[in-house]
This record gives structure tokens, sequence and C-alpha cells, in this order.
């Protein structure tokens, strides 16, 4: 065949099926990108400051200076976020405790719902984009074979009113419907592979602000506060002390 064949012919003598396919597969791909590359600039805020923000929080003399301190460390703001919910309900029940409807709600109760609730929040937002990541790694590769079988269909449907079918006819024309069916690979499996990094590297800093939220929860409570973990040291040797 003197014809070149390629992408660009393929493009050429694709109709509207096949431009819808491969631009929606672009789209994909973009959107996932853009997902993926704010998800990795996430994390690495995260892991960079997860353990300076904690200790700057649990450091602080009084709670007005914990909000200040974990709001300036905290440049995603979850941990944040969590804290002055958990703050804020426990001034808002130290205010209506001492009498009216509040006086019969228990402190530990009425700040942990809150501190749930708080968290559900935080777990939204930390986990935000996994779910276009994993609908683009499941239907990526179907919508690149849908655009496979449609290349195909119109190529042999063009052969159809030959008298003489020659091999090179029929394989330049399916060759090129299969670049269909690798666009839709090079979208889905990107996609995958972030969605199962991204989503170990959130049960990470998930458990870190489980755990941070039982602090609060002792500290606003009880009075007592959780030392700040030292770097190299371990999780369990956390000692309690009282609030001054």
């Amino acid at each position: 065949m003197n014809e070149q064949l390629g992408f660009e012919h393929f493009w050429a003598h694709g109709d509207a099926v096949i431009h819808a396919v491969a631009i929606v597969l672009l789209l994909m791909s973009v959107v996932s990108w853009y997902i993926i590359v704010g998800k990795s600039i996430a994390q690495l805020r995260f892991q960079r400051t997860i353990r300076r923000t904690l200790n700057s929080f649990w450091q602080a003399e009084s709670r007005a200076t914990a909000l200040e301190s974990i709001r300036a460390e905290d440049r995603n703001g979850v941990f944040t976020q969590v804290a002055t919910d958990a703050v804020l309900a426990a001034q808002a029940w130290e205010e209506k405790s001492a009498g009216g409807i509040g006086a019969g709600v228990d402190a530990s109760e009425f700040i942990g719902r809150t501190l749930q609730q708080s968290i559900v929040y935080a777990q939204a937002r930390v986990e935000r984009g996994l779910t276009v990541l994993a609908s683009v790694g499941s239907t990526a590769p179907f919508v690149g074979l849908f655009g496979t079988v449609w290349g195909i269909y119109h190529a042999l449907i063009a052969l159809s009113g030959s008298t003489q079918v020659v091999l090179d006819k029929v394989a330049g024309p399916v060759g090129e419907a299969l670049i269909m069916t690798a666009a839709g690979l090079f979208v889905a499996i990107p996609a995958v592979l972030a969605y199962n990094a991204i989503t170990r590297a959130n049960r990470l800093v998930l458990a870190q602000l489980d755990g941070f939220a039982h602090g609060l929860h002792a500290y606003l409570v009880a009075g007592v506060r959780l030392d700040a973990p030292v770097k190299g040291a371990n999780v369990t040797s956390l000692r309690a002390k009282s609030a001054r």
C-alpha cells in the first residue's frame, strides 16, 4: 500500500464515534493525571509536616496557642479541622453544662461524637478524587476496546465491496483500530497503580488522625495530655501527664 498508515491516517478516516472515543480517553487521562499529581503533592506535605504538626500542638501551653500552632504547621488543614472542631465542642459544653438543656449532657459523649463526625469529614477530604481514579482504571480499557471494535467494523465494511481481499488491506485498518485498545490501557494502568498507592498512603494518614483524635478526647475530657513524640520514638512509649 502506498498510503501511509498510522494514527493520523486512522484519525483522518475515523468517524464521529471514533473521534468521540478518543476525546473521552484524552479527558479521562487528563483528569486522572491531575488527581494523581495533586494527591502526590498532598501526600508529600503530609509526610514532611505531620510529625512537626503534632509536636507543635501537644507542646503548646494552652488551647488557643495549640490551635495557632497547628494552623501554622498543618498545610493540608486536615488535622487543624479536627482539632478546631474538638476544641469548639469542648468550649460549647463548658458554657452550657452549668445549667439549662446542656446540663445533663456527658462531656465524653458530646466531644466524642463531635470528633467522630469531624473524622468522617476529614476522611472524605483525604480520599477525595479516588472514586474518579477507580472509575477511570476500570472503564478506560473498555472504552478503548469499544473504539477498536468500532474501527474494525468499519474497516471490514469498507472492504465488503471488494472482489478480492488482500491481507495488507485488512491488516492496516485493523492494526490502526487496535490503537484505541492501547490508548485505553495507557489511560487505565497509571490510574490503577496510583489508586492503590494513594489508598495505602491515605490509610497511614487516617490512622495517625485517629490516634490524634483519641489524644484530643483524653485531653479535652479528662485533662490528660499526651507528650509529643520525639523523632525516632515509638508510639507505644508515649506518656500521659496532667494538662496545665
